[in-house]
């Protein structure tokens, strides 16, 4: 758990089993608090440790915004509001429906990961009450104590993505639309930064304005839930949008090849590992298997189902 700017709290959720894999957010304004996304089940006792470290009663939780509805984001929401007796939950229109009714979500994640490995990394995915959702369209602001919190509708990743704009830390709280940056990757230049498609919604063209429309507001820093608060953003936009379209241009070109899933993930991976050298990583290449080799396989997914799509439409 890292105390951060602007009474931002960094929180690692655990998830994944590896440390600085995936973030929430706690942000306390005048005594009174929001969370910004919340990882799984397993998740909320540091959420709830994170606020009896500041100091605040779970009464004082006005809000949990979520970002996405994606179940490392989100799939622990009906179990801390359940712990949050004044907290309203607010998430895109076309995400709420989920979370009042979370069924959809269980059984496509139990298609992908089948029942005991969804079990594991999941539990029971509870309901949050109707009249508790409050549903958030482009524009709409979260207050907090007085503190604006603008949630923007930010597609590219999922089409049911907000990002949210603090404007008295002048920063962004990303959930995945400005892709992924584990700290293992920092270098003296920096943070490294890739793209993170999802398996099912990705579209480049509405990901490249999402990061345009981020990159517009002139931010001090981005929060990620994969991992961190990162500064040096039109750098970092920047680096998503040449790989969007780097990623765009490999999926295109091999298309038509035998074993395309095979060649994109291995092309993927060529283009990451040189992208990581080029930022001084050492031993580039067994560090970015090391470490994106799931990432790599979501984004081939990824790319695959938005060009299926868009032959669909030729």
């Amino acid at each position: 758990m890292d105390s951060g700017f602007h009474g931002i709290t960094t929180i690692d959720t655990g998830f994944g089993d590896r440390p600085q894999f995936c973030a929430a957010y706690l942000v306390v304004h005048d005594g009174r608090a929001a969370f910004i996304d919340c990882g799984s089940n397993d998740s909320v006792p540091r959420l709830l440790a994170a606020l009896e470290a500041q100091g605040l009663a779970r009464d004082a939780v006005d809000w949990l915004v979520l970002t996405h509805v994606h179940l490392d984001h989100a799939g622990g929401a009906g179990t801390l509001m359940r712990a949050l007796p004044n907290a309203s939950l607010v998430v895109h229109p076309r995400g709420a429906p989920h979370m009042i009714d979370p069924s959809k979500l269980i059984a496509g994640a139990t298609v992908v990961y089948g029942e005991d490995q969804f079990a594991r990394s999941y539990g029971t995915l509870l309901p949050v009450p109707r009249e508790r959702v409050v549903e958030a369209a482009d524009g709409h602001v979260v207050d907090l104590a007085g503190r604006a919190l603008l949630c923007a509708d930010t597609p590219g990743h999922a089409r049911h993505h907000i990002a949210v704009w603090d404007a008295a830390s002048r920063s962004w709280f990303s959930g995945d639309v400005f892709g992924l940056s584990y700290r293992e990757f920092d270098t003296a230049q920096g943070a490294f930064v890739v793209p993170t498609t999802s398996p099912v919604q990705f579209d480049p063209d509405e990901m490249r304005a999402s990061v345009r429309r981020m990159m517009g507001a002139d931010p001090a820093a981005v929060y990620l839930t994969h991992y961190g608060r990162v500064e040096q953003v039109q750098r970092l936009g920047a680096d998503l949008l040449e790989q969007v379209d780097a990623m765009v241009a490999l999926a295109r070109g091999l298309g038509g090849e035998v074993a395309p899933h095979a060649r994109l993930v291995e092309a993927l991976t060529a283009l990451y590992v040189e992208r990581a050298r080029l930022h001084g990583v050492p031993d580039a290449g067994a560090r970015v298997l090391e470490l994106l080799t799931l990432d790599i396989e979501l984004n081939a997914q990824g790319l695959e189902v938005w060009l299926e799509r868009e032959r669909g439409r030729a």
